[in-house]
């Protein structure tokens, strides 16, 4: 089955709340198309989701990927650098599975999915 996959990368405002807004969209028709969706954070956006913040934007960041966790999308982060953050417990409470980044990033490959860096 065909996949995109949304990488959220970048910590700014923008990047957080849209990269995580495309993937909503793309779920919303990617059955209707037989493909799928998956959502990998990471570096910067992945220490965002786990860290206090509160502006606007930290808050939609939070709600939307907590939707599409919700929705069944599955949403993933790097386990070393939650280690390493110290934000393991939280990323799994919120419902992200937690992966060696470089084993994903070949996943993708290997699966011959799209990814889009946001």
């Amino acid at each position: 089955m065909p996949k995109t996959v949304v990488h959220v990368f970048h910590d700014d405002d923008h990047s957080v709340v849209t990269g995580t807004r495309v993937a909503q969209r793309i779920q919303e028709v990617a059955a209707d198309h037989g493909s799928a969706v998956e959502v990998f954070c990471f570096g910067p956006a992945q220490r965002r989701l786990a860290t206090p913040g509160a502006s606007p934007a930290d808050a939609t960041y939070r709600r939307q990927v907590d939707e599409l966790t919700a929705a069944g999308v599955p949403v993933g982060a790097c386990v070393n650098a939650a280690r390493a953050d110290g934000t393991e417990a939280e990323l799994l409470r919120r419902g992200l599975t937690l992966s060696v980044a470089r084993d994903e990033f070949l996943r993708f490959t290997l699966e011959g999915a799209t990814v889009i860096t946001f």
